[in-house]
Formats: C-alpha cells, structure tokens, sequence
C-alpha cells in the first residue's frame, strides 16, 4: 500500500501563485509514475500533470502547460506541483495520484492510478 496526503492549497487571486505538495509513505519503492489530477464542480476528474518515478519525464495537459510544473524529490518520496499564473477556470480540488509498477498505464487516465490522496481545495478568484 501506498499512503499519499496533499497540502498546500488555498485561496489565491488570478495571475497568484500555489505550490502543492503531495507525501507519499508505504510502499514507495513500488511507485512508478505520480500525477495530478483535479475535479471541478460538476465536472470529471481530469489529468493535469504526470512524471515518471525513476527518469524524471513530465506530461502536462493542455490547458497548465507553460504555467505549471511538476517535479518530485525521491529521496524524500514528495511530488510537488508548482501552479502559476492561476486563472479562475483552475479552482477544484487537486488529487495526487500514484501508479505502481503492476499497472503501468497511460498517465493521463485515471484508472490507472492505484492511490489517491484525499484531495486539496484550490481556489482562484477573478
């Protein structure tokens, strides 16, 4: 099992600045990609960023690329999401995930991902 905990949302103005992080604890060493995935009211839960564990190759999806960045830090088993130039199109609640090597998937889709944090409110005001 892999235990993953978000922190680092909030209220913040467009054109602002967040940083996300997300801990993962467990069974690490059986990770391999991290994303982040976020779920507006009355929408699906949709891709926003990916990276490999081990290599360090990062996706984005259409509507963050240029503004935000994943990164990670494996020593200490973080997954960061640096969010800038925030618009009010990107206020949901951000999901870290992770997918283990038994799965090995598409990185933009959620199924998958086996973990899930429990989720961080981000809210961008016009």
């Amino acid at each position: 099992q892999v235990q993953l905990v978000e922190s680092g949302g909030g209220l913040v103005q467009a054109g602002g600045s967040l940083r996300l992080s997300c801990a993962a604890s467990g069974r690490t060493f059986n990770i391999y990609a991290m994303g982040w995935f976020r779920r507006s009211p009355g929408k699906e839960r949709e891709f926003v960023a990916a990276i490999w564990w081990n290599g360090g190759s990062t996706y984005y999806a259409d509507s963050v690329k240029g503004r935000f960045t994943i990164s990670r830090d494996n020593a200490k088993n973080w997954v960061y999401l640096q969010m800038n130039s925030l618009k009010p199109e990107d206020t949901a609640v951000y999901y870290c995930a992770a997918q283990s090597i038994g799965s090995r998937g598409q990185l933009t889709t959620t199924r998958w991902y086996d973990y899930w944090g429990q989720g961080t409110q981000v809210t961008v005001s016009s």
